[in-house]
């Protein structure tokens, strides 16, 4: 999957700006799905002229004899938008649609170590962002958006080589009585409004935040200092949960149905537990590893009533 725009970037011609703009048209008559020219000149600052700007303007009244003579420097854009090329795709599409609206559909250049290297289509950018999203989205999960297992592996194994981690595995209790009592679209919601709240607390280039399956959630600092959004987790999951119960069943602290060990009578409402297992004291050679020691620390979790954080 390209990522880089340098990696879509095209050749085009390139002009000093001493370049008379008959000679420009010339390139764009000899050349009809070209788009856009460079112009180069000695301080090496890159400028663009696109072909839908230079024929409006040869097409006004006297556009052309006014322009054709004369250099290009009095049509080119002296500031287009110029890239590095490692930029992500992804950023440079978000670059592109905040321009001004006239420079809207106009290409960029791309640049590498200081000089121009290519130009790329503001259509070729948006047809690759459609790939990348479309690609993505097999490696996401589709009620939440989260990335799902496939990439949680790959964090997990990365997590075995830093210097410090914490593992949150996050799940909610009493959630199939939930469901049984209010119904899977309901249950869907709350499982998008939890993945919100995870998003809104867990956030920053230091951590990752994935979406397991069902009411189960993962979570990866590069750190130890889980204690802080994990506790703001649990206050906002106990305000938001307020939101999917009718008020006889929260002002009961309980709903009736059927539990897992198939006892029908009270359940508790549904709660958040966050398992958090870290390197702090032992290194994790593998995710196995991990997982038993979440596993572990599911269970402790569990036998706690309410949401509770518990680490090891």
């Amino acid at each position: 999957m390209l990522t880089k725009i340098g990696d879509i970037a095209e050749m085009i011609p390139t002009v000093s700006p001493e370049t008379t703009c008959g000679i420009v048209n010339n390139l764009f008559k000899q050349n009809p799905k070209l788009e856009g020219i460079a112009v180069v000149g000695e301080d090496k600052k890159p400028a663009l002229l696109m072909r839908t700007r230079f024929y409006q303007l040869l097409g006004t009244e006297y556009g052309y004899n006014l322009y054709m003579g004369r250099t290009v420097k009095l049509v080119m854009n002296s500031n287009p938008l110029v890239v590095d090329f490692d930029e992500p795709i992804t950023d440079v599409s978000i670059r592109a649609m905040n321009r001004a609206e006239e420079e809207l559909y106009d290409g960029m250049l791309v640049i590498q170590d200081g000089l121009l290297y290519g130009f790329v289509s503001i259509r070729r950018v948006l047809l690759e962002v459609a790939n990348i999203r479309a690609e993505m989205a097999i490696f996401l999960n589709p009620l939440t958006g989260l990335p799902g297992n496939r990439i949680i592996e790959d964090r997990l194994q990365q997590s075995t080589r830093l210097k410090e981690c914490s593992v949150l595995y996050i799940d909610l209790d009493h959630f199939k009585s939930f469901n049984d009592s209010y119904g899977f679209k309901r249950g869907d919601s709350l499982i998008q409004a939890t993945a919100d709240l995870l998003r809104e607390q867990f956030s920053g280039q230091d951590t990752f935040l994935g979406h397991i399956g069902g009411d189960d959630f993962i979570a990866i600092f590069n750190h130890h200092n889980y204690q802080v959004p994990c506790s703001k987790v649990i206050e906002g999951f106990e305000k938001l949960k307020q939101e999917f119960y009718d008020t006889e069943d929260m002002t009961n602290n309980y709903v009736i149905g059927e539990s897992r060990s198939g006892h029908f009578g009270p359940i508790p409402l549904v709660s958040i537990s966050i398992a958090v297992v870290t390197n702090r004291n032992r290194p994790f050679q593998s995710i196995e590893q991990i997982v038993e020691e979440a596993t572990r620390m599911k269970k402790i979790c569990k036998s706690r009533p309410g949401s509770v954080t518990i680490a090891n």
